[in-house]
Formats: structure tokens, sequence, C-alpha cells
């Protein structure tokens, strides 16, 4: 029976270049959709520009702009860059538009009825030199439990400890540079513990993947806390009705934005919104997101969503992160690869084949390989899909006019082609790609194979066998069909030229039940050509130029004196001995020898780099006068220094040859 589906992707922040990583969710989104659609049912998809929040109104005035031109700007390549990879939105809209402000409003006005909305006083960090409350990552400082230098004001990337800004180590402001002080605000909460039960329901009824689920029970044995939906002004978003100065916090208003751009939609194509949206709608409601924001899309959007009378998501399907040769994007190694920049080099049907290939539907991470992306798109689209295609369609052409025959040699192998469609069709269901691709390609290993055994390229030498070469060719060509059906959904250009070649368009998979004959074909053309090392490697030959992040680079911090630099003392260490830390993800435990037989304990975040057995025997710059530091794994008693670059990797900072332990580091 045909559904009825609406489905979103999570919306890209509207202040720099699209990248591999936006690419990665809206090309899973983008399979989903068109394998509905093709399978028959009612499919819509929309998404928009997460357009609001302090990074876009601070990116906009370092550019002399104002945050509208900004957006727009952003929003025009966003569009350019997923229409050039074949991503069908039925509407792209933004979040800073009167359908999301009315929403927003009409959201929060009925969480306030219903009294989930509570306000209370809070302290922050306020830069005085700025003049503006800071968001938490907008203040940096050395973490509060690990002791790891240049962290953001709520995590640590080193031992993944969480805290409040004011329990940094020096903070400071990544907008002036200057150490923040504490102001009191008034703010308003959601109370997310009025829907414990609700949540606690839905997040293991099915609409997660099972990992996606356990990961949110660590959210519910921590206790739901109340969620702060307000912001200070200066802030770029909606001002809050009945609390003058006061914004919507983005991460209110940006899931909204899934409504505002279908509420926009039904505006132009006269669909009922309501029908769609509404508590108890027969309708489907599916996100794609990252899994870095599954708490925002499976507590906060659906407690939100519930509180204010609307239906709550089918399901919310949670992706991995993109790697480029298994090292996160990074600008500084030249793995921080656009859209545009594939574009330039690279076909985007190669992308979204090998991302297929890779995809599951849980949380793991996907690696994109540039040795393995260049052996399956040889190997696999043009060594085993195409070249059935090649192989056939030159002897339909010489001798018969380029006409199909009239039946198949082999009706039953067909038969087992189209029915494999059922167990592809829900390895696309459930989001298992990579399944999907498998099942593709041994197939196309058999309908390889059926050509090999009947040679066809040998009958022809034999012009009493002409009606064999047909059928055969015939044969392979409607095997072919199949195979490109089964793949519309990742490679929808590619499919559609070859629908074009055999002059038999198909906007339905049950459409293959009858196979092609008798017909007339085009003469064909390649439809995937082989890529070679250089165009591969030129991805990451060269580091992308700096673009904007969602967070602004600190600037240098405030000058010292020296004679508060002089105050640490810097020395040379020996590790005697490391060890991991039971517990504690990130750290290592070190013995270090400084001078004399004098030895202290250190706690460093540095696992994610190095393994204890390496560590051992080597030198490291050591802070010796820092208080110790008590920690719930012992007390440290001294910083091992390290460099890190681009947010990301851990270095430790090494002496010369020759250093000793004890020695001054000046």
């Amino acid at each position: 029976m045909p559904r009825r589906i609406l489905v979103t992707s999570a919306l890209p922040y509207a202040n720099g270049p699209t990248h591999l990583g936006h690419m990665t969710e809206v090309v899973q989104t983008d399979i989903w959709v068109r394998f509905q659609k093709l399978a028959g049912h009612e499919c819509l998809y929309v998404s928009a520009d997460d357009a609001h929040g302090t990074p876009i109104m601070l990116k906009a005035q370092a550019d002399g702009i104002t945050p509208e031109q900004l957006i727009t700007a952003v929003g025009r390549e966003r569009r350019r860059d997923f229409a050039d990879f074949g991503i069908g939105f039925d509407n792209y809209y933004t979040t800073h538009s009167d359908e999301n402000r009315t929403f927003t409003e009409r959201i929060y006005r009925a969480l306030q009825a219903g009294g989930h909305i509570v306000r209370r006083s809070v302290r922050q960090a306020y830069d005085e030199q700025a003049g503006m409350f800071l968001p938490d990552r907008y203040v940096r400082g050395g973490c509060p439990r690990c002791g790891a230098p240049d962290q953001y004001g709520d995590s640590c990337e080193s031992c993944g400890a969480t805290y409040a800004p004011a329990d940094l180590i020096n903070p400071v402001s990544v907008i002036s540079g200057t150490p923040p002080v504490e102001r009191e605000s008034e703010h308003l909460f959601l109370r997310l513990g009025d829907f414990e039960a609700m949540l606690r329901e839905w997040t293991h009824s099915g609409a997660l993947h099972q990992a996606a689920a356990n990961k949110l029970d660590e959210w519910f044995t921590a206790g739901l806390r109340d969620w702060d939906v307000s912001r200070d002004a200066p802030y770029f978003g909606f001002e809050i009705p009945d609390a003058p100065g006061k914004y919507f916090y983005v991460w209110l208003d940006a899931p909204i934005g899934y409504m505002a751009s279908f509420a926009n939609f039904c505006a132009r194509t006269g669909i009922d919104f309501d029908q769609w949206w509404a508590a108890g709608s027969s309708t489907e409601l599916h996100h794609f997101i990252g899994k870095d924001i599954l708490y925002f899309h499976a507590l906060f959007w659906p407690a939100t969503l519930q509180g204010a009378g609307f239906r709550t998501p089918t399901a919310v399907h949670a992706h991995g992160f993109l790697t480029v040769n298994g090292q996160k994007m990074s600008k500084s190694r030249g793995t921080f690869v656009t859209a545009r920049r594939f574009l330039d080099l690279l076909p985007a049907e190669y992308f979204r084949y090998y991302l297929a290939a890779r995809l599951g539907g849980g949380l793991d991470d996907i690696d994109l390989n540039l040795e393995e992306f260049a052996t399956r798109i040889n190997a696999e689209l043009v060594g085993k899909l195409v070249n059935i295609a090649s192989r056939c369609a030159g002897f339909i052409h010489r001798g018969h006019g380029g006409r199909l025959a009239g039946a198949l040699p082999d009706p039953a192998l067909y038969a087992e082609f189209v029915t494999a469609g059922e167990r592809i069709g829900a390895a696309y269901e459930s989001c298992e790609y990579a399944t999907a691709i498998r099942e593709i390609m041994a197939l196309a290993d058999r309908a390889n194979l059926y050509l090999d055994q009947h040679k066809p390229w040998l009958a022809a030498k034999d012009p009493a066998r002409a009606a064999e070469v047909q059928a055969v060719c015939t044969q392979g060509l409607n095997l072919f069909r199949v195979l490109m059906a089964w793949l519309k959904p990742v490679m929808p250009v590619t499919a559609g030229r070859a629908e074009a070649f055999l002059c038999a368009p198909l906007a339905l998979w049950r459409e293959l039940e009858a196979p092609l004959l008798g017909t007339v074909i085009d003469a064909y053309q390649p439809l995937a050509t082989r890529i070679d090392a250089a165009q591969v490697a030129g991805l990451v030959a060269a580091p992308e130029p700096a673009a904007a992040t969602a967070t602004p680079l600190a600037p240098a911090p405030a000058p010292v004196s020296l004679e508060e630099f002089q105050r640490l003392d810097l020395r040379v260490a020996r590790i005697e001995a490391a060890a991991a830390v039971p517990g504690a993800d990130r750290l290592l435990q070190l013995t270090v020898e400084i001078a004399g037989g004098e030895r202290r304990n250190v706690f460093a975040g540095i696992r994610a780099a190095y393994a204890p057995e390496a560590l051992v025997g080597r030198h490291v710059v050591v802070v010796t006068n820092l208080p110790p530091r008590r920690l719930r794994f012992g007390v440290s008693e001294a910083m091992v220094l390290a460099a890190s670059g681009d947010g990301e990797g851990l270095f430790l900072i090494a002496p010369d040859a020759g250093a000793a332990p004890g020695m001054q580091v000046r």
C-alpha cells in the first residue's frame, strides 16, 4: 500500500562552503527518498539553511556585510552545489523566514500555555570588550580535568570531560582574547523532564537505530536537565515576543525550519500542511542527521513537538562522520574537501556510489579512502556494470538495426534479477546501502558470467548464428536495465542516460516486470569512464583556502609580561613509564623523570595520538611548578606540553637530541 512520507536532512549552517561532510548527509537522504519514489510511495524531501546564531552574526561583521547578505550568498552557493550533486529537494528554504518565525512563536506559546517554560536567572560568561554574553564555545581555556590547553567552554577534546566555561583554567573569549567575567541574566528554559516518560518510550519504539537508542539512555541515566531556549542580545535570530532583548536559541528554531520549509512548499502546491504535521497524522516523518546532533533531534525536538500539539517523528536516522584517508577533514592537512573541489575533478555520482557502498544504518564513521575509491569506480562501475551494455550494444546495431530480439533466451535468469529487488529494496529501506550495493554487484557478476558463457563476440563471426547473438545480447541488455534500475536511487543521472540509450524511461520499479523485447535502442555512449590516480590525488593535493567555520578562530591571547612567563618552570623530562587509564578513553598516566631521580606522576590527554609503549624513553617538555591537580584517577603533578593544529591532533613538544632531564627550557 502506498505510503505518504515527509523526509528532511539536517540544516547546514549558513556561514561557510559546502563540503563533503554536508554532501554525505544529503546524498544518504536523497538515495532513500529516490528509492521510496521508485517503489511507488508519495515521498517529499525538504530542508533549509540554518541561518541564525552568534557565528553568523560575527562572520557577517567580519566581512563588513549584514547577516542577511551573508546567508543569501551562502544559500545561493549551497543550492548550486546540492543541485550539481543530484540532490532532488522538493523544497530548499531558509530558517530566516516569515514561516519559521510564525511557527516558532506558535510553538513557544503552546509550550508556555502547557507550563513547560520557566524563567530563572543564570550566571554566564560575558566579554566586556565585545559587550556580549558568550556561548560556551566562545570561551576557551585549559581543561579543568586533564589540563589540556585551548579547549572549548563546554567539553574537552582530549579527555571528554564536560563542564561550565567558568571551570576552565585561564579562560579567554575567542572574540576579543580577553578573560570573560561572569554576569547574571534571566533566561527561558524548556522543562525537558516533563517529557521523560514519552521520550523513554519513543526512543525505544523503533524510531532510532538501536545504537542511537542506547546512546540516549546515557542522558536518561544522568537525568534530563532543563534546556535554555533563549539568548541575550546582540544575536541574529527571532526576538522572543514577551522577552525584549532576548532571542530564541538557534537550536529551538532550526528544527522548526523543517516545518517552515514544508509550509512554504504547501503554499506553492496546495498540499494540506495539517494532514502531515497534526498529532495522530497517518503520514510518516523521517529525519536524517549526523550523530553529533542526535541529542537535539531525539530528545529536544520530539519533546518540543509533543508539548506544542504536533506529531512526533516516525524515525530519526543518524549517520557517522566522513573521514578522508582515515583522518577527519582538515584544512591544514588538505583533507577538507569542498563539494566544488570534488566537482572540479570528478563526477558527482562517483562520490554518491562510493558513499552508498560504505553506508550502513548505524553510527559508524565512513572513510573516503582514496585508493579504495578509485578501485571501486574502475572495477565495479566501469569494469562490471557499464561493461555489460558496451559489450552488447554494438552487436544489436550490427546486423539488427538496433532492434532487440522478440524473446529472452533465459527468462528464469531475468526473473531472478527482478526478484532480487525485494532484498535490495529492504536494504535501502533500512539504510543498509552497502548491503544493496553488494547485492547489485553480485548480480552484475552473474550478468557478465552469462555473457562469458555464451560469448556473442565469437558467435558473431558466424552469420548463421545472428539470431543467437541478437537473443544473447538482448538478454544482457535487459539484465543491465534491471541493474541500473536498482542503482537509480544512487546514480540517477547515469541511470537516466542508460534509460535514454535503451529508449525505455523508468519511473517505477514495478515496470521491470516486463522485459524490453522487439524495441529499438540508440547507439551506446560511455556511461562511466575510468579515473586515474592523479585525478583522485588532486582532492587532497593541497590545503583548501581558509573558509568560514561555525566557530571563529581565537585571536591571539592578551600579551603577558616577561616576568609572568619566567614564572613557568619548563624542564626537559624523560618518560619512564606510560599506561592507559581505565575508564578514561583519552588519558595516559605517565611517570616522568625530571632530574636527580625526581619523578612526577602526570595525566595527559594524549591517548588518541600515542600508544603507551611508544612513549617510554622519550624526552618531553613539562611545566613543573603548576599546583598538583587531584583527578578522580589520581593526582597530576606536572603538565606535559603538546601542540595541536586546526582543532585536531596532538603532537608532543620534544627537545633536540642531546637534551637531558632537568635542563631548563628557555
